[in-house]
């Protein structure tokens, strides 16, 4: 069974949220930036598979070079040209022990995906949507509002009611009314 543990909470510092997924394949979905990831995977996994990124905004991506000198690991993400991208995710990748549908959401950034797992109803949803039915920025380059919505529509369509579990990029995972959240994030965005 796929367990998975954010690695950034608690921390105090600008970070994204950082999720150790262990399996079959452990991989890291989003490295964080402004704390010590190495110590914290250390203290938790020999060994690392993958670094699999929702997208490339500093935040996500500021300790990509120190977990891949440490674990010797390539990154994965939607655009292969960025620096912090080693390989392309194409249709679906594996975290841990489920297969996860690779979706492109742009809005916040170009290169944003969220990642689904048919299986066991659990998403990652980067920073397109968060608890509490609120969304992404859309006020930096690359930010799209229009787009944002159709992203969240579209993730909308993909994960179905039994959501089980939404991990945004920021604050605390939704296991209580996942989809409901997605739903509020999509009414709020359109406002």
């Amino acid at each position: 069974m796929t367990d998975i543990e954010n690695l950034a909470a608690g921390v105090e510092a600008f970070t994204s949220n950082v999720f150790l997924v262990h399996g079959d394949r452990t991989v890291l979905v989003d490295a964080g930036a402004n704390f010590d990831v190495v110590s914290e995977l250390e203290a938790r996994t020999d060994g690392l598979d993958a670094v699999v990124l929702t997208h490339t905004h500093r935040d996500h991506v500021g300790n990509v070079d120190a977990v891949r000198e440490a674990f010797g690991v390539e990154t994965w993400g939607y655009d292969p040209t960025q620096p912090a991208v080693d390989n392309e995710l194409r249709d679906a990748v594996r975290l841990g022990d489920d297969e996860f549908t690779v979706l492109h959401t742009p809005g916040h950034k170009d290169d944003h995906v969220c990642l689904y797992a048919p299986a066991t109803t659990v998403c990652f949803a980067g920073d397109l949507v968060f608890a509490n039915g609120a969304f992404g920025r859309t006020d930096l380059e690359e930010g799209d509002r229009d787009a944002l919505v159709r992203s969240i529509d579209l993730l909308l369509e993909t994960v179905g009611p039994d959501l089980a579990a939404l991990h945004p990029g920021h604050g605390p995972s939704v296991t209580d009314g996942a989809y409901a959240t997605i739903e509020r994030a999509r009414q709020a965005a359109r406002l």
